[in-house]
């Protein structure tokens, strides 16, 4: 191809243009067209003469040059060497943006249509290419309990947020009870999350008398149908604030608020994956998927940016197209990728501009991409599909390359766009293609041969390592979600959404906790935010008649074990309002006065230390 502009990126160029910029253009000139096309047959009909469509394909790709009235040439024939880059050609057009991201926007016809060079294809490897990363922190972390970890993601902002909308609702409904407080939320949020590892047949059954079901944590910090008021008006957005554009707009106040929270609390890492997550929804609403395979194949799709060990760095919903007020990107990275570019733009200055290590799988991976995040000063890395790699590519096909022995590799470079793509032999084929990250070193991994009847030895490259160990973010939040997933299901379309971003915020908070307690299970780290939420927080029902005989023991077994053993904080005060309450000491029937602050138990000074020691 010839050198510099050909005549449809003029044209394009300047159609693209504002009006200004195309009053100072004085003509255009375009060289004599190659030889070699075997017709010259118009594209357009003869009535239509003059216009772009009566030009020959041969017109339209020779080389082109733009004048202006001030004499300026844009596409100068005296250019020599390869056409400029997009940079170049942005700073010699006038009256547009120099910013690569505007002109973008702006022209993403133009940049569709843009004739690459010609790949030139070497052989070789990429040197080790990683850049420095600063260390993680965690020091502030460490004296955090799990209450104050969740609380980074559930604020008290989102809470109040929570109390205000579901009042407004209230008042649209026309109900009377408007007096939820954020004590009330709070004791709701905890009762979801016990839902997760204490599964009733329904939620009913949480407050049923009956010993096999029953559950005293529950029943004494909210009453049944309270709950069931609040989960039948819990909102997040006013109703009368529509968004037409925008298809989770019931959610959209919450979600923003919780992705400022994850962002904010994000201590870099090196290395973070994009993948897709699926929320589990069979009712009928435009946003649900449905993806072959899946261990959920119904549901909505959410993009998430994780780390590497399942933290949640953002993410939004796919519906179809982007809600107004952000760029569009689509046009050239697709839908599926777009939101990555968003995501990446939404990190603070600090975080953004550090080395990030981008891994994602086929369905993203596009030398467009990996491009793009080099030039942004970011890695990329991923698998990539065959229908991407063009007619060109040089590498044995796929459908011969399935003829090798298992650990068979084959690489290549394209020079231009600075990329290395791999071919592996695994028990399918594998193709992978990086910016930065090389086939070698050599790794070995374990394979079962059908041929020889057990497991061999198979060598690995290097970018295959470091993708499968670097991918699996996503994956991995969604295994700690699911293996606590809230089980109270509403009939609203964004329930199942919304109990989503509570998980969130306990897989999130979780993370951050391993990196100074690796050895705390999730189980344990659930159990004490919802013990904690639900003592704290929670107000046991009045209740009539004379008390039972077993109320003593009802008093101890609502305690946890870890508060009432803990030996911290433990004061005996006077009960509010000084009203009697039965002694919580084993065997002890005494009406007083006093209480233990912490426990919210009535205790007697006498059974005060007894209550607290491990031996009673």
């Amino acid at each position: 191809m010839c050198n510099g502009f050909t005549l449809q990126e003029a044209l394009d160029i300047l159609f693209d243009a504002d009006d200004e910029y195309q009053a100072q253009v004085r003509e255009i000139y375009i060289e004599p067209p190659e030889a070699n096309i075997l017709t010259d047959e118009d594209s357009g009909d003869e009535d239509g003469a003059g216009a772009i469509d009566n030009l020959t394909g041969r017109q339209l790709l020779a080389r082109a040059e733009i004048r202006l009235e001030n004499n300026d040439r844009i596409g100068d024939f005296s250019t020599l060497g390869n056409p400029l880059p997009p940079t170049k050609v942005i700073d010699q057009i006038p009256s547009i943006s120099t910013d690569i991201d505007k002109f973008i926007i702006q022209n993403e016809k133009w940049v569709r249509n843009r004739q690459k060079p010609i790949p030139k294809w070497i052989t070789g490897d990429f040197d080790d290419r990683v850049q420095s990363f600063p260390t993680p922190n965690y020091n502030h972390l460490s004296n955090m309990t799990p209450i104050e970890l969740f609380e980074l993601f559930l604020t008290d902002e989102i809470i109040n947020l929570l109390v205000d909308e579901t009042r407004n609702y209230t008042l649209f409904k026309n109900c009377n009870d408007q007096n939820i407080t954020c004590n009330e939320i709070r004791c709701f949020i905890g009762i979801l999350l016990l839902s997760g590892y204490n599964q009733v047949p329904s939620k009913r059954h949480y407050w049923e008398q009956d010993q096999d079901v029953h559950n005293v944590l529950v029943s004494n910090s909210m009453r049944r149908d309270r709950f069931f008021q609040i989960m039948k008006f819990i909102h997040c957005t006013d109703n009368n604030n529509l968004n037409a554009n925008d298809k989770a707009w019931k959610l959209r106040n919450i979600m923003e608020k919780i992705k400022s929270r994850c962002i904010e609390n994000f201590i870099p890492v090196q290395n973070i994956n994009y993948d897709e997550s699926m929320i589990k929804y069979f009712g009928r609403h435009s946003c649900k998927q449905f993806i072959r395979g899946k261990p959920i194949r119904f549901g909505y799709k959410m993009w998430c940016l994780n780390s590497a060990d399942g933290y949640l760095i953002n993410f939004d919903i796919y519906q179809g197209k982007l809600p107004n007020g952000k760029p569009n990107y689509e046009n050239i990275f697709g839908k599926c990728t777009a939101p990555l570019i968003y995501f990446l733009e939404n990190l603070p200055p600090e975080k953004r501009k550090l080395p990030f290590r981008v891994f994602c799988d086929n369905l993203f991976t596009s030398s467009n991409l990996l491009s793009f995040l080099r030039d942004r000063g970011y890695s990329g890395t991923g698998t990539i599909r065959e229908n991407r790699l063009g007619k060109d590519f040089p590498l044995i096909g796929k459908k011969l390359f399935l003829k090798k022995q298992t650990g068979e590799c084959a690489s290549i470079i394209e020079k231009n766009d600075g990329i290395i793509y791999a071919r592996w032999m695994d028990n399918s084929v594998v193709t992978a293609a990086s910016s930065s990250i090389g086939v070698k070193p050599i790794s070995y991994v374990q394979r079962y041969s059908q041929k020889e009847k057990k497991k061999i030895s198979v060598p690995r490259p290097y970018m295959i390592g470091e993708y499968n160990k670097y991918m699996g973010g996503t994956d991995l939040m969604d295994q700690n979600i699911a293996t606590y997933r809230i089980s109270i299901r509403g009939k609203k379309w964004w329930w199942p959404i919304f109990t989503w971003l509570i998980d969130v915020s306990v897989n999130n908070a979780w993370v951050l906790q391993r990196k100074v307690k690796p050895n705390m299970p999730q189980l344990q780290f659930r159990r004490e935010i919802v013990r904690n939420l639900l003592l704290k927080y929670g107000t046991k029902p009045k209740v009539g008649g004379r008390p039972s005989t077993s109320m003593s023991s009802v008093s101890c077994n609502r305690i946890s074990d870890d508060i009432r053993y803990d030996g911290k904080n433990h004061l005996i005060i006077p009960t509010p309002e000084k009203k009697r309450k039965r002694c919580a000491g084993e065997g002890c029937s005494s009406s007083i006065r006093t209480m233990c602050e912490k426990c919210n138990v009535g205790l007697c000074i006498e059974c005060f230390k007894i209550f607290h020691s491990v031996t009673y």
